[in-house]
């Protein structure tokens, strides 16, 4: 493989390109509109969850794959038999697609998305790449004329969400945000429920993330050169030089807090279902304690953590990250929420309500709330999200199900969780001002200086 180098273009060098495009690109924006067009999709980002977003795609009969982009080379050939057998090994053989896709041989591969974006017969890009690209990949795609499908966590800390909601609206782009909950019509009904007083007044939620990680961890490793079919330094991107690890890349990057958090990766997806079940923008509070406490490994972010969210409304939800110990906390559950009248405990293949006894001092209530338990349930939410994802692009004016102001709000809560520990305060939130109003000093946190050539 012939190693790239990062060409050392602006966004102002990447707009002047893409303008040279704009009236092919209006008149392919119109084609796809069409309701019986074809949308070409361009992959960036195709290791783990990005083969799992392809194959899902390849489901959508209105979907063509156009293109594919990946920094490693073995991912973009979807070659599995080419993999380092040394991320292999780091990975004891999990995580790694089987990559047994199908194409035809029109479809281009980049290890480059900008070299993608310059095309003006791709309708929409689907990004799955490490989440410190997120923003830098999304508003560039905005504005190339692209279409876009993200993956959550939307951001690497919260001022680049607000950055990619201004780029979406101003370049007047479809963005959808893979909190793939949101298209499962199980939670939805779930959230209705709540809402609605079904459980009373809720004062507390709860949910975490468990993984019996003791004793290794993600091990440790030293600093060696990267593989050769990986572009490491385009891989950092805007995060500043440093050597390659076989514990980073390609998916152990979660554990490094220049690039992802567990609070990120897991946080996201729970706390979004409470924050939509409260129907809050975001919380008023936000607290937090943890570090390692039991893995030795090279890891940045604490293997034991918890946060708590305050919410004015007056409600707590806590949310633990527990990966020295991997026992479920709830029986076939994800999230719990104790209200005054019971406790719903929902899981990906259905909910229960279990109702609450009558404590200290109270009388047996005179009806009683009856006790449920749902009927299992079969859904894919993210293909429904994909799906709805692909009809906006046709309509222009549908609803989506996780746009970017969902998205980010909810990731907000997650960049909170890990400022809250990292400056050990309880942090004051404005949601409208997105700043912490007690303690100024923590909100150095909320945006970083991109390493060059890369712009904010």
């Amino acid at each position: 493989m012939t190693h790239m180098t990062t060409p050392t273009w602006t966004r102002r060098d990447f707009a002047r390109t893409v303008a040279l495009a704009g009236a092919t690109t209006a008149l392919t924006r119109a084609r796809a509109q069409g309701a019986n067009e074809r949308i070409r999709v361009g992959f960036i980002g195709v290791g783990n969850r990005g083969s799992q977003l392809l194959a899902r795609f390849m489901k959508e009969p209105n979907v063509e794959v156009a293109a594919l982009c990946d920094v490693y080379d073995p991912y973009l050939r979807r070659d599995r038999e080419a993999v380092d057998p040394r991320i292999v090994e780091s990975l004891n053989g999990t995580v790694i697609p089987a990559m047994d896709e199908e194409f035809p041989d029109k479809v281009r591969r980049y290890h480059d998305f900008r070299e993608m974006l310059e095309r003006n017969d791709i309708d929409a890009v689907c990004i799955a790449t490490p989440d410190h690209w997120h923003a830098i990949q999304t508003i560039l795609a905005c504005e190339a004329g692209k279409d876009v499908y993200v993956e959550k966590p939307l951001s690497i800390v919260a001022a680049e969400g607000r950055r990619m909601i201004d780029a979406a609206k101003r370049t007047k782009r479809v963005v959808q945000v893979g909190i793939h909950r949101r298209g499962s019509a199980m939670y939805r009904e779930v959230v209705e429920k709540i809402r609605g007083g079904a459980i009373g007044k809720v004062t507390v939620a709860r949910a975490y993330h468990v993984s019996g990680m003791s004793p290794v961890g993600i091990g440790k490793m030293k600093p060696t050169d990267p593989p050769p079919a990986l572009d490491w330094d385009l891989w950092l991107g805007p995060r500043a030089s440093r050597p390659f690890q076989f514990n980073i890349a390609p998916y152990k990057f979660r554990w490094w807090k220049e690039y992802s958090s567990q609070m990120g990766n897991f946080g996201v997806h729970w706390l979004d279902i409470i924050r939509w079940a409260f129907n809050e923008d975001g919380p008023a509070a936000v607290t937090a304690v943890g570090g390692k406490y039991a893995i030795d490994d090279d890891r940045t972010i604490p293997d034991t953590m918890e946060a708590t969210f305050e919410f004015a409304s007056g409600a707590l939800a806590i949310f633990g990250i527990y990966e020295a110990n991997g026992t479920p906390p709830f029986p076939a559950a994800y999230v719990e929420f104790r209200g005054t009248l019971g406790t719903l405990t929902v899981g990906d293949r259905g909910y229960s309500i279990d109702p609450s006894p009558p404590g200290q001092f109270q009388k047996p209530p005179a009806a009683p709330l009856a006790a449920f338990k749902s009927e299992p349930v079969k859904e894919d939410p993210t293909q429904s999200l994909i799906h709805n994802f692909i009809e906006n692009i046709k309509s222009r004016g549908g609803s989506l199900q996780c746009d970017l102001e969902t998205g980010h709000r909810s990731t907000c809560l997650s960049h909170l969780a890990n400022i809250a520990l990292e400056t050990k305060a309880r942090l004051e939130w404005d949601t409208k001002t997105e700043k912490v109003k007690n303690l100024k000093e923590a909100n150095r946190f909320l945006d970083y200086k991109y390493r060059e050539p890369w712009k904010a």
